[in-house]
Parts: structure tokens; C-alpha cells; sequence
């Protein structure tokens, strides 16, 4: 890592300018020539400081004044007056003090960037039967590939053949690797595990969650937050401030008639300590050391001053489907009304066995097989099929016909907020089934935390209709639900609030965009909620949300610390300097070193520590009720 660092241009700057002040040092105090010591400090100056020059004259071309401008002066007119030694010190240790914020924004965007490194170079394509070995930047949407046991996936696409179980540790710090089948997801950069998998593309590599993460790091390393651009409107006015009273301690004493060194070196020494170099660092550091460590544990915030709205939060508001359940189906009841229940698994498992259907896909699943001799699927109805010599049909509830008793049956379950299924057999209804989204087992927990850690009680916003709305809200332990919503609707609910929203859907995407901060769900997230959100969860965990407000909380109150000190450090050195006598060498040290103090304090961020989450226990599946009713 140390090796690394001197990719940076701002750390091999402050490198050779380190080493030649302590060449520098050396000589003078070890009796060298003048012209010696001299030379050294002169190029210690150039190395440390021609890019704070530089920068510092392009702002007053726009026009700003900024800090590291201020500084060079500073250490110039330390120079001037003989003060070599002072002037080369804060050369180095404001370069040291700019290398460590680029270290800073290194580290934290090649924590989540090095993700990139896992996804493989090569894939081997399927096409007509044949294998073919590619790059793998060149697969494209809908193209197949076959993933060997122990290869990385190399691209975001749906397993399309195989069972294996693969290691997504790298993307979703889940430690224990998920299984996957026909209609699974798989994420570029995750590990096979011991079977094979044919996978369908669903996304280019440039596309994949991987290439997002880095993008969003970028841009987060680049983004400022809201405290830091106060903090650098002021820079300016104060800086100028500094200036003018550097002049005024010059020419008053000057006038009254003071030596000239001596109030040279008092004003020089003021303007160094009084300098805000380390309340500009202040914030940016833990802010974005909190990204990175999100990050890193499967959650993406898009930029700094996100990590700085999510502190502000005073509300939660959840969508129901793909968000705090799995937005698959499992069946949650059965009544038979007529015959016996294992029969009826039998028929409806085999009628369904061929069906597309998400729900007809679940029913095959209920019982054994049975010959069948037909099947048709009828669009808006159902499934018809003969089945072991009966003729059978499962699907929507106009497949009742006049049958009251069981229509009232189906409305019951419809009441209670399940999706209805009938079944019907030799024209006669036999059963009615009850399938339900299931809840995520982390989402009581991630409701009750949030709940805890805000001033008001989440809320559930959906399009559903009531009753599934207030099923799911009672099995999670959410009081206040809204049901029946149209996208605009959801957004009118938050906007102008301090809430965090959470979704997964295209019907989301306005509400993620309106609320305080977006948070999407990744993996089943539609590519419009994840471009309207500010939140990526590629973990697809609940349970990460109070986790991530703690570390915001945690990051703001670093920064407010660090500004507290960096203020406190500038007025006690500024008192010193105006009321007493502070000597150039210990105000350049306490100020300066000030700076890193603050850089280094935000940094501990990145431990893996500071991340509180606290993950549900695995859920055990729920049982299905069962009821006989006579007709």
C-alpha cells in the first residue's frame, strides 16, 4: 500500500519536498554554507509548493482567493526575512497535509473500484451448440454463457440452466454463498461454486452492478457536501479577512514604529496559524470514508452530500412489493371444498407443471406429478389440462361460474389481501388457494431499528390494493399505510419531508427522486429506480438501512468534532501570536499538523468497526394453512 501511494502526484511532490527540507536541515544546523542549506530549502519550496502556487493564482483568475494561495505567501515572506527554516517547515507540511487528502480520495475510491478487478477478462460464450472463448466487455444482452465450477460470473444476467450455489461476499458481504437455479440473478465478479450455470446476459459490462459501483464512487469523490460548500463559501471572505489583517499588524506597528522584522514575522506567523486549511478538511474526509465502508458491506451512496442528507432523516416510508417482501409468490391457504387435500395438490401440481406463469410456477411446486394428456393456457383464466383422467382447470375465479359458496370463499381470501387461484375439476370447484407475497425475514427487524432511530413511525406507500397493503404492514410492524397510490402520488407524500424512501419499482422512481433520500433495492431494482436513487442496497438487505443512518450520524458528528478543533487550534494560536509571542516554527507545526490531525481522524472511518449492522436470523418457512369446507 505504502508503494502504491507514489501513484500520486501530490504525494511524490510532498515526498521530495520532505526530503529536501531535511536536506536542508541538515546542512544548516550542521554548519554547511549558506548557499548550501539555502539551495535546498529553495527547492524543497519548489517541489512542495508549485502547485498550491499554481492553483492558488488559476482561482484569482476567476476571481477567488484561496487558502493555498495564502500559504505560499506566507512561507515566502518567511524566506524574505531570513526565516528559511520556518518558511520550508510549512512548505512541507501543508504538501503533506494535500497528499493526505488525495490518499484519503484514493483509498476511498479504490475501495469499491477494486470490485472491478474480480469481474474475469475472458467468457465462454454458447452459440449453436458450440463454445466460444471471448472478452468478456463484449458480451452483450441476451447472449449466453457458461459459468464452469470455481469461474468468476462475468457478466450481470438470469440463470438460464444449471444449480449451483455462488459466493457473492465481494458484492453483498453476505458470508455464506446463495443458491441459484433457472430464474435466479447472478452479478458479474461473484464466485461459482461446484455446478455449472448457463446464464443469459441481462447486461452489457459497462452496465453491470460492478461498472455502477465504480461510477457512483467517482462520483461521490468528487461531490461536495452541503457543510463543505458552506464551508468554501466562507474560504474566500475569510481568507481575504486574513489578508487584510496581516496588513493592518504590519503597517500599524510599522507606523508607530516598531523594527520591520520583527512585525514582519508577527503578521507572517498570524497569517499561517489563522489559515483554515484544516476547516477545510474537516468534513469531506469522514464523509467520504463513510461511502467507501458502505461500500464496501454491499451499499452504494451515490455522493458525499448524500452521506450527509441520510444524517438529517427523520422518517422512513417503505413500497411493499420487492421491497419489504421478495416479490415472489408462496401459497399461504388452502380450502378444499370438496374431496381430499392430497388429491387436490396432485391436480393442481401437475396441471401447472407446463404453465409460464409466475403463480402457476409456484402451484407446481404444491404437490407430486401426474400424468398429463393436455394442457392448454388461457390467456386471462388460467390453466386447463386433462390429468390423470380428469378434466382440470386452475386460475381466476370466473372459472367459478355460479358456484356461490366457493365464489364467497375466493372473496374471503381476496379480503385478507392473497392472490386467489380456484380449482375446478370436471366442472366442479374443488378448491380455492391463497398465495401471498412473503415478507423478507429482515424486514421486522429493519422496521423496528428504523422505527428507533427516527422521530415519526414508518410508513408503508403502495399501488396495491388495501388489503395486501395491510397484511404485510401488520406482519412487519408498520402502522400508517397508503394504499392504491399512483407514482406521482407517492412523491406528493414526500416531498418538501426529511424522509428516506425506499423502493425497488419504475413506479418508484418519481418517489425515490422527491424524498430527502432514495433508497433502491439492487438486484430486483428497475434501471429507472436505481438512476432516481440516491441509496443502492446490491445486498438486497433491510437490515442494512439502520446501519447506514448510524454511520452517517457517526461521519457528521466526526466532521462537527473536527471543525470544532480545527476552530479551537486556530483561535488559541491566534491569541498566542497577537497577545504573546508565538514563534513561526510552533505555529506552523500546531496549525499545519492540525490538518492532518483531522484528515487522520476522518480516516478511521474506513474500519470495518464502524459498521453496526446487525443481520436477521434466516427465517423458517411459513406454514400453509389448510381448511376443509362441505358443500
Amino acid at each position: 500500500m505504502f508503494m502504491s501511494m507514489f501513484r500520486l502526484p501530490d504525494v511524490r511532490w510532498a515526498a521530495a519536498a520532505l526530503a529536501l527540507f531535511a536536506v536542508g536541515a541538515a546542512a544548516q544546523f550542521g554548519g554547511a554554507p549558506t548557499w548550501v542549506w539555502t539551495a535546498a530549502y529553495a527547492a524543497c519550496y519548489a517541489a512542495g509548493g508549485w502547485g498550491p502556487a499554481w492553483d492558488g493564482l488559476s482561482a484569482l483568475a476567476k476571481p477567488r482567493f484561496e487558502v493555498d494561495l495564502l500559504m505560499v505567501l506566507a512561507a515566502l515572506a518567511a524566506a524574505a526575512i531570513g526565516q528559511w527554516f520556518d518558511g520550508a517547515l510549512l512548505i512541507v507540511i501543508f504538501a503533506t497535509s494535500g497528499a493526505l487528502e488525495a490518499v484519503l480520495t484514493e483509498r476511498t475510491a479504490d475501495s469499491v473500484r477494486s470490485l472491478l478487478e474480480h469481474a474475469p477478462e475472458r467468457a465462454v460464450r454458447l452459440a449453436d451448440g458450440r463454445e466460444t472463448h471471448v472478452d468478456a466487455a463484449d458480451l452483450l444482452p441476451g447472449d449466453l454463457v457458461l459459468v464452469r465450477p470455481g469461474d468468476r460470473v462475468p457478466a450481470d444476467g438470469t440463470v438460464a440452466a444449471g444449480e449451483s450455489e455462488v459466493d457473492e461476499s465481494t458484492l453483498t458481504g453476505e458470508a455464506l454463498p446463495g443458491r441459484k437455479a433457472p430464474g435466479s440473478a447472478v452479478l458479474a465478479g461473484t464466485v461459482n461454486g461446484t455446478g455449472a450455470l448457463e446464464v443469459r446476459v441481462d447486461r452489457s459490462s459497462a452496465d453491470s452492478v460492478l461498472a455502477r459501483v465504480a461510477r457512483q464512487v467517482e462520483e461521490a469523490s468528487e461531490a461536495k457536501s452541503q457543510t463543505q460548500l458552506t464551508i468554501e463559501r466562507v474560504e474566500q471572505p475569510y481568507s481575504l479577512a486574513v489578508v487584510g489583517a496581516t496588513l493592518a499588524l504590519i503597517a500599524i506597528p510599522l507606523l508607530a514604529g516598531a523594527a520591520f522584522e520583527p512585525v514582519l514575522l508577527r503578521a507572517m506567523t498570524f497569517m499561517i496559524v489563522a489559515s483554515p486549511c484544516a476547516i477545510v478538511l474537516a468534513t469531506m474526509p469522514p464523509l467520504l470514508a463513510a461511502v467507501a465502508l458502505a461500500g464496501r458491506h454491499g451499499v452504494l451512496v451515490k455522493s458525499a452530500l448524500m452521506m450527509e442528507r441520510l444524517a438529517e432523516v427523520d422518517a422512513v416510508a417503505f413500497d411493499k412489493t420487492g421491497t419489504l417482501t421478495s416479490g415472489e409468490p408462496a401459497v399461504a391457504r388452502i380450502d378444499v371444498l370438496h374431496g381430499d387435500e392430497a388429491r387436490l395438490r396432485a391436480l393442481v401440481a401437475s396441471a401447472e407443471a407446463r404453465s409460464e406463469h409466475p403463480v402457476g410456477r409456484v402451484l407446481a411446486g404444491i404437490g407430486p406429478a401426474l400424468p398429463v394428456e393436455a394442457f392448454t393456457a388461457v390467456p386471462g383464466r388460467g390453466v386447463r389440462a386433462r390429468v390423470d383422467g380428469t378434466d382440470v382447470a386452475v386460475g381466476h375465479p370466473v372459472l367459478l361460474g355460479d358456484d356461490e359458496a366457493a365464489q364467497r370463499t375466493a372473496a374471503e381470501f381476496a379480503a385478507q389481501g392473497l392472490t386467489v387461484a380456484v380449482v375446478v375439476a370436471d366442472g366442479r370447484a374443488i378448491g380455492v388457494i391463497g398465495l401471498t407475497d412473503t415478507v423478507r425475514p429482515e424486514a421486522t427487524q429493519a422496521v423496528a431499528s428504523l422505527r428507533a432511530r427516527t422521530a415519526t413511525a414508518p410508513r408503508l406507500l403502495t399501488g396495491d390494493h388495501a388489503a395486501a397493503a395491510d397484511r404485510v404492514a401488520a406482519a412487519v410492524g408498520i402502522g400508517a399505510v397508503e394504499a392504491a397510490l399512483l407514482p406521482g402520488d407517492k412523491a406528493d407524500r414526500l416531498a418538501g419531508t426529511r424522509t428516506l424512501y425506499v423502493g425497488d419499482g419504475v413506479n418508484d422512481a418519481p418517489a425515490l427522486a422527491a424524498s430527502h433520500v432514495g433508497a433502491a433495492m439492487g438486484g430486483t431494482a428497475s434501471d429507472l429506480a436505481l438512476q432516481a436513487a440516491d441509496v443502492v442496497l446490491v445486498g438486497r438487505r433491510l437490515t442494512a438501512l439502520p446501519a447506514l443512518v448510524d454511520l452517517s450520524r457517526r461521519a457528521r458528528r466526526i466532521a462537527w468534532a473536527n471543525l470544532a478543533f480545527a476552530a479551537a487550534v486556530i483561535v488559541v494560536l491566534a491569541a498566542w501570536d497577537l497577545f504573546g509571542h508565538l514563534p513561526m516554527v510552533l505555529g506552523v507545526a500546531g496549525h499545519e499538523l492540525s490538518t492532518v490531525v483531522v484528515g487522520l481522524n476522518g480516516l478511521r472511518l474506513l474500519s470495518s468497526r464502524h459498521w453496526p449492522e446487525r443481520r436477521a436470523p434466516a427465517a423458517a418457512p411459513e406454514p400453509v394453512a389448510v381448511g376443509r369446507r362441505s358443500t
